[in-house]
């Protein structure tokens, strides 16, 4: 049960090295503590959610970014998935891609996600958006198990 004055732990679902370095950066740039992992695809992110190999200590997020292209599990096969599933269909989502096609946002609707973001290409607005994020996810919204 995570108390609301825990420090907030992201799950960050990501194939590109240099979009993982922006959200990193956008989380330092904005002093925004935060318990960040990172992984790589859908495949990957399923490993760190049911704790196997590597990620056995894994902590259960509070929150998921997530984009939609990757290789072999992409997000929304990830976010169809995870919304089915007892233990993490609580877990908010939300897709943070490049992608601005009406198709994928509302596939990731459907699917279950809880927020749709298109990442900007400009750094300014893209430490914007981790300030956004910031301000909705991690101070106003209530999560399962706050107090």
């Amino acid at each position: 049960m995570r108390h609301k004055n825990s420090v907030f732990t992201i799950l960050l679902v990501e194939d590109e090295p240099a979009d993982a370095f922006l959200v990193r950066m956008g989380f330092k740039e904005n002093k925004i503590l935060v318990d960040l992992h990172h992984v790589e695809d859908g495949v990957e992110a399923f490993a760190f959610l049911h704790k196997e190999g590597r990620y056995q200590d894994a902590p259960c997020p509070d929150l998921i970014l997530l984009d939609i292209n990757m290789p072999r599990m992409d997000g929304l096969t990830f976010l169809q998935k995870i919304k089915v599933m007892e233990k993490l269909r609580r877990i908010p989502v939300v897709v943070l891609t490049t992608s601005s096609a009406e198709r994928d946002v509302l596939a990731s609707y459907d699917y279950g996600a809880a927020g749709f973001v298109v990442k900007p290409m400009e750094v300014p607005q893209f430490m914007e958006v981790i300030r956004t994020l910031k301000d909705y996810w991690i101070t106003l919204v209530q999560h399962p198990g706050e107090d």
